[in-house]
């Protein structure tokens, strides 16, 4: 590293400072998508099936949802930049009236998907059992955005251990919700894939509890009277949330529909080919959690840097975290090529005669997710910096081009009508995640000096820079030490 110019090692170091605890709380996230893969898979492939469906419906609207939310981060991540504490408290208090709004709004489609789950033909006892988890976990939905609105604060003052530290807490609770509900323990019934749900649903509701409570009472997060000060909905900072926001959510909506059409497709091939599915996007979920973990930091840095105005630190930002990204993807690539059984093995028992299929088809379909890691492991780190520039609405035309035209185009023609199967589904995520990468990569080297020169300001449709929000009402919080 000394080898590095010594504001490319100051980069590295800052953005593995704050990438590390972000890093790790998503994989405290994600661990509790594997523990209830892990203990499901207990129930059998049908129960692995069925929480296959309900999962990705459920995080479909969730994260489409929390992509909205999360445009409290580049805003407060600016404000920081351009050392502005009113900002940053505005920001975040509307991002929680945002936040219970979508949950509202999510919550209702949730109570009415299952039509639509046979209207795709998916088999039965898959419907089944995705909509009694569904009908549990749709009620984490409130308690799930809250927290995303308050994480995004405080990762955009450069502070994310908490976060960390009360993930890897929800973690534990997980394990001992699901043992509890699922499988029924000290008089309490078995329930089965809906204690999967209720399970997460009180996860939810325990991170977001726990993280409130701080943010309301510790510094310095307490100095921007979070709660305090929430009184009512302020229009003008709403609008430029939902501007920022709704690109953002809908990115993300649309990257994650690449996911549910493939699980979808893959459930018309049957329920070998879906809980192998599953079994194969949980060990990528998981190794996803790095870059994209990698990319939340890329965002604050490089928003930092351009509410600083530094167009430089901006690009090397954005570099860095890209660069993290893809070496970080490198590994994982390597671990799916050599260890797909293992791998397997996690989730099923090998030697059981009555999981052969489901195992053979999970160790293929790992060998295909080792290469899209590489491109997916680039295409979320420079998501992030775009987003760190609050440049959002292009990133979501590349996004629908590319998972849904290229990505979820080619898994259909090549894997559904032409017969290839899930491999060939499979490669489709391939094709759409690798034309993403480089296209947002060239996005962002693009748009660094433009969006500098504006302050990060939204632009309007006919390209110029949005009103900027009126003042907040509520009283400007004591400055406070710029965080480092």
């Amino acid at each position: 590293m000394s080898l590095l110019p010594t504001s490319l090692r100051r980069e590295l170091r800052a953005t593995l400072h704050l990438a590390g605890p972000v890093v790790a709380a998503q994989l405290a996230h994600i661990s509790m998508g594997f523990v209830d893969t892990v203990m499901v898979g207990r129930l059998g492939p049908e129960a692995l099936a069925g929480v296959a469906l309900g999962n990705t419906v459920f995080f479909f609207f969730a994260i489409m949802g929390m992509g909205m939310v999360r445009a409290v981060g580049p805003m407060v991540s600016q404000a920081v930049g351009a050392e502005d504490p009113a900002a940053v408290g505005r920001s975040v208090r509307q991002g929680l009236w945002l936040a219970g709004g979508l949950g509202l709004v999510i919550l209702l489609i949730l109570s009415n998907v299952e039509p639509v789950l046979r209207w795709t033909g998916q088999e039965p006892t898959a419907i089944a059992g995705a909509t009694a988890y569904l009908n549990a976990i749709r009620w984490g939905i409130l308690p799930f955005l809250g927290f995303a609105a308050l994480r995004s604060f405080v990762e955009g003052l450069s502070r994310p251990l908490p976060v960390t530290i009360i993930s890897f807490v929800g973690v534990a609770v997980n394990i001992g919700a699901n043992e509890l509900l699922m499988f029924g323990r000290w008089g309490v019934p078995a329930l089965g894939l809906a204690g999967t749900g209720w399970a997460s649903t009180i996860v939810f509701s325990v991170l977001f509890g726990a993280l409130a409570m701080l943010v309301h009472r510790a510094a310095p997060f307490a100095e921007h009277g979070v709660f305090t000060r929430l009184r009512k909905p302020v229009s003008s900072t709403l609008r430029e949330l939902v501007w920022v926001g709704a690109p953002m959510g809908a990115s993300r909506g649309i990257e994650s529909s690449l996911f549910m059409g493939t699980t979808v497709m893959m459930g018309t091939l049957g329920t070998t080919a879906l809980a192998a599915h599953q079994i194969a996007i949980q060990c990528a979920a998981f190794a996803f959690m790095v870059p994209l973990g990698i990319g939340m930091a890329g965002t604050v840095r490089v928003g930092q840097a351009a509410g600083a105005r530094d167009e430089s630190g901006a690009r090397r930002a954005g570099g860095v975290a890209m660069g993290l990204a893809t070496l970080s993807m490198v590994g994982t690539a390597v671990l799916f090529w050599t260890l797909p059984r293992p791998l397997t093995g996690l989730y099923l028992d090998l030697s059981d005669p009555g999981n052969a299929e489901v195992v053979a088809l999970a160790v293929q379909l790992l060998g295909v997710a080792a290469v899209f890691q590489l491109f997916d492991g680039l295409q979320v780190a420079a998501h992030g910096a775009l987003q760190g520039l609050k440049d959002t609405r292009v990133p979501m035309g590349i996004a629908a081009v590319t998972y849904w035209g290229i990505g979820l185009g080619t898994g259909y023609l090549w894997g559904v009508r032409g017969g290839g199967g899930p491999e060939a589904l499979w490669w489709g995520l391939v094709a759409g995640l690798a034309a993403a990468a480089v296209l947002l990569v060239a996005r962002f080297h693009r748009q660094v000096e433009q969006a500098v020169q504006t302050d990060g300001a939204p632009a309007a449709s006919n390209g110029t820079p949005a009103t900027p929000p009126a003042a907040d009402v509520s009283p400007t919080p004591a400055p406070e030490e710029r965080p480092g």
